[in-house]
């Protein structure tokens, strides 16, 4: 039943039938003619009154089918009974007739109002209130990386790690257990305004090409705000002409590799750039709706917020900020560093190591690749569900281009070499793990894109209430990244090329599996919220999650 705060209640109308019956019975007692019918009309009229009474009290307590029956019923009885007294006006008073008239209005609108409520009550049942109700109302909080203390750790610890690796896999020397020493003068030795010039225009530089309109334009995911937005995609484009330069600049004999001195300063800025970035992301996300805001980074703890990021998809103009970041200045700029190292180690010997040279082929191939299906990021859990804070800032431009160049690195201070036959089974492995992850990842987006595609053809899906579907066939019947798979078998063979003498080198493919496994564990809780049962479905079908028959 509706809650007896709204209309009139019941209790209300009862009070007014009752004030109403005493006047009848105040008024009928100084009437000056006191007839024998008068007083039994005066009768029928309080019989009428308690049957509408005891009507509306049972009406509390039955079903609504059996209460509209019993209404009708009580309706036509004081209906008949009025009728019978209104029909002798020669033997009745006035005011008696008068007040068999109100009563008459008065049964109608509560038979009217009690149909409505009855009505009303099968549409929506009631609902039993309970005292958590309140509790569920108030917004759930959900950290993740062991919430705000995780969180304020890691902005210190993942640029201490950065740091650390680097200057313990220096020339002659790359131990975990040899702790590095530090230089004398730490502020000359790690910050440069010259260093932080360069940094910025190389930025800037991506920041240009990216805004050229070059390239196709294609809409992201649906916003909670039910829009979508635009993304200028011509990241293979910015890498092309980014490597050009690169080879006109040796061309014109410029002294690249002067950038190679200036690493760790170059490091310093991309740092404390992140660090700026992120904060300016945060004061600037206090000023934009909710709807803008990231699921996971709105929690209202400061900290927390600033590291996850709290808007989801930050914009300076045409500049998508998250998406560029992504992509642009931190993948291009690892090629880079790449090609210099390779270019200085031909400066200092005259050769081109061999393993030096494949393994900077490799990580080409891998950032070409991802720069070239550029549209695919827009499906991941970056975009879609992470907002722009510290963690993405480091990562996409410290973390990456100054941490993932680190097996190029360490074979040009070191000078390692491996013969070609051991080398070609390296080079067939990053094939092999290059071939599962585009064949993968391209199944997967032309699932999404259209899955009436003829290549798809005889694949199995479940259905989910979201109306999308979950593919249970060809590479994702397997387990259920295989992409992660072939990432993983790419990041060994990069570290296979610095051989087994030193365990730094390794670094990457062993982070790089905890990543994935951590990312892959947040996936799995995404979906199994967003599809429900038939995720639970999916992962009865499909049972390993990265490697098939191990895990």
């Amino acid at each position: 039943m509706p809650s007896p705060k709204k209309g009139k209640s019941p209790s209300r109308a009862r009070s007014r039938s009752k004030s109403k019956s005493s006047r009848v019975t105040r008024s009928r007692s100084r009437s000056v003619g006191r007839k024998t019918k008068p007083e039994k009309e005066v009768k029928e009229v309080k019989s009428q009154q308690s049957v509408v009474r005891q009507s509306r009290r049972r009406s509390a307590s039955k079903s609504p089918s059996r209460t509209i029956k019993e209404t009708v019923v009580t309706k036509t009885v004081v209906t008949t009974s009025q009728d019978q007294a209104g029909s002798t006006p020669m033997r009745s008073s006035a005011r008696i007739a008068s007040l068999i008239e109100k009563e008459r209005e008065a049964s109608s609108r509560l038979l009217e109002q009690m149909k409505s409520e009855m009505l009303t009550n099968i549409k929506t049942p009631p609902r039993e209130i309970s005292e958590g109700d309140d509790d569920k109302k108030a917004k759930k909080v959900s950290y993740e990386f062991m919430g705000p203390i995780g969180a304020f750790a890691m902005l210190f610890l993942l640029p201490a790690t950065l740091y650390y690796i680097n200057l313990a896999c220096r020339k002659g020397k790359c131990s975990v257990f040899e702790v590095p020493k530090l230089p004398s003068k730490l502020v000359t030795a790690f910050f440069e305004v010259e260093a932080t010039g360069i940094f910025f225009a190389w930025v800037a530089f991506q920041a240009f090409l990216a805004v050229l309109p070059i390239g196709k334009v294609v809409e992201g995911q649906t916003l909670k705000s039910g829009g979508r937005l635009k993304y200028r995609c011509n990241g293979f484009f910015s890498l092309v002409v980014s490597l050009a330069v690169l080879l006109a600049a040796v061309y014109m004999k410029c002294p690249v590799t002067k950038i190679l001195d200036k690493f760790y300063k170059l490091m310093t800025a991309a740092t404390l750039f992140s660090f700026t970035l992120s904060i300016c992301l945060y004061i600037k996300s206090r000023f934009v709706s909710e709807k803008k805001l990231a699921p996971g980074g709105n929690t209202g703890n400061v900290i927390y917020d600033l590291f996850i990021g709290r808007e989801l998809n930050p914009r300076v103009g045409p500049l998508d900020l998250k998406f560029f970041c992504e992509l642009r200045p931190g993948l291009i700029g690892w090629v880079i560093l790449c090609w210099l190292m390779v270019i200085k180690a031909y400066q200092t010997t005259g050769t081109f190591p061999p393993n030096l040279v494949l393994v900077t082929a490799f990580q080409t191939l891998y950032v070409a690749d991802a720069l070239w299906f550029e549209e695919a990021i827009l499906t991941t859990m970056d975009i879609i569900h992470d907002g722009f804070g510290f963690m993405l800032s480091f990562g996409d431009l410290a973390w990456v281009p100054f941490l993932y160049c680190l097996q190029p690195r360490f074979l040009l201070e070191t000078s390692f070499t491996l013969p070609w036959y051991c080398l070609a089974p390296i080079a067939l492995l990053n094939l092999a793990g290059y071939a599962v992850f585009r064949l993968a990842n391209s199944q997967k987006n032309n699932f999404r894109k259209n899955p009436k595609d003829p290549s798809l053809a005889g694949l199995e899906a479940i259905p989910t209430q979201t109306g999308k579907k979950l593919l249970v066939g060809g590479w994702w019947g397997i387990c259920r990244k295989p992409n992660y798979l072939g990432d993983l078998m790419m990041a060994f063979s990069w570290s296979l090329t610095t051989g087994f003498g030193h365990l730094f080198p390794y670094f990457y493919p062993l982070y790089f599996l905890i990543l994935l496994i951590h990312r892959e564990r947040r996936d799995n809780e995404q979906c199994k919220k967003k599809y429900g049962a038939s995720w639970d479905r999916y992962c009865e079908r499909v049972k390993y999650r990265i490697f098939p028959y191990i895990y």
